[in-house]
């Protein structure tokens, strides 16, 4: 989007909870299947890959399976696109000049603000509540009912910093994804629209620049988003002493390609999510501009 307008706080919760609703009811499923190649232990695989994981999940568990941990995913998305871009418009207004234009640096100084503002009070919590109840699906050890079941748990053995393990590698990985993301998919709506600024509030442009972007992000923040997952897992506080410990036994004992475990899955993933949330999210504005 080429430009995004202060608004009211509330018009921005209202935007962000169905934008980050809709996003995760279409792409859980492939979030599911990444988290799951990625706490798989290498030297004993469960999985043979993405359909693999569908397949077992699926005959095992039935389709709820595939959206193991989705209720909790779908509150957090809501928070963190809220949180996101009404930190990236807020900051991105320092770089802007009279015409409302941005540059590629402040574009990307906007979008690592918003990364670690999103990954500070939604994503790190909501991802470690997910990863805990995915993997506790893949052991097989029954420790929790569902996301509430699973908060409550957590808050009760480990306190509230329990809910931000593995914090560091999650704000990397999100500071970096928007940093990245921001700008490129600017760049990328320029390229496919040929420069037509009539055609920046339209969702097919949008949304193909935005799945374009997210799919360019993904291997530049697919090592930190396995780390996150590992340090998320129920057995990481005895396994690690914290998050470089975690990396260093990941290449120890897996090699290179631990980092970039469920890369495929991701990057679909990360083509749907980012694809809708730039498409969906300004068509909800102009929505909204009629009625409030």
């Amino acid at each position: 989007m080429a430009f995004v307008k202060k608004e009211h706080p509330a018009k921005s919760v209202v935007k962000g909870f169905v934008t980050g609703g809709t996003m995760v009811v279409a792409s859980y499923p492939l979030e599911f299947c990444k988290t799951q190649l990625q706490l798989q232990s290498k030297s004993a695989p469960e999985f043979s890959g993405m359909p693999d994981v569908f397949k077992k999940t699926f005959s095992k568990h039935g389709i709820r399976g595939l959206y193991s941990g989705s209720s909790v995913r779908i509150f957090g998305a809501g928070a963190q696109q809220m949180f996101r871009w009404g930190a990236y418009t807020n900051i991105s207004a320092f770089f802007r000049d009279e015409k409302g234009k941005i540059s590629t640096i402040g574009n990307a100084l906007s979008g690592l603000g918003a990364g670690c503002t999103e990954a500070i009070f939604a994503v790190t919590p909501v991802e470690t509540i997910k990863t805990r109840v995915n993997d506790d699906l893949r052991r097989g050890t029954g420790n929790y009912t569902g996301a509430p079941d699973a908060i409550m748990k957590i808050l009760k053995s480990e306190g509230p910093m329990g809910l931000y393990r593995g914090a560091a590698p999650t704000i990397a990985k999100q500071a970096c994804n928007q940093a990245v993301r921001m700008p490129l998919q600017l760049h990328c709506f320029t390229l496919i629209s040929f420069g037509d600024e009539s055609k920046k509030s339209n969702p097919i442009y949008n949304g193909v620049a935005g799945a374009m972007a997210g799919v360019g992000s993904v291997f530049l923040t697919q090592p930190q988003d396995c780390v996150k997952s590992k340090m998320q897992s129920e057995e990481a506080k005895k396994l690690y002493k914290g998050t470089l410990d975690c990396a260093k036994h990941m290449f120890k004992n897996e090699g290179i390609t631990a980092f970039f475990a469920g890369s495929l899955p991701r990057s679909i993933q990360m083509a749907a999510n980012v694809g809708l949330t730039f498409a969906i999210y300004p068509v909800i504005g102009q929505l909204l501009d009629k009625v409030w």
